[in-house]
């Protein structure tokens, strides 16, 4: 399937705040996140890698002890188990690719 609509895809909300459309290719899963001002992923690994482009809003990202403030244009890319955490403190929107493909995401 080399094009998808994500408009056709329902939104999920895998936790407050955080409301998301997904797809995925034979080895990845992207996800477009819409997040609201205040909500939280908790602290939590898995085992993928994982990169988050900032579209807009600002996100405070954890990665392994380390924090940033993360805002439009900016990316963050967590290691394969790496620990981490993400705060809006805007809302926005990001996009999120992962790799290999998330077992825990809808398809």
């Amino acid at each position: 399937m080399p094009f998808i609509d994500t408009n056709q895809s329902e939104p999920w909300e895998r936790l407050p705040g955080w409301r998301g459309r997904f797809f995925h290719s034979d080895n990845m899963t992207f996800s477009i996140w819409n997040f609201a001002e205040g909500s939280s992923i908790h602290e939590h690994h898995h085992p993928n890698e994982e990169a988050w482009y900032v579209i807009s809003g600002e996100l405070e990202i954890t990665i392994d002890g380390e924090t940033r403030i993360a805002g439009p244009g900016m990316a963050a890319v967590i290691p394969w188990d790496g620990v981490h955490r993400v705060h809006a403190r805007k809302s926005g929107q990001a996009f999120v690719a992962s790799h290999p493909i998330r077992d825990d995401i809808p398809k």
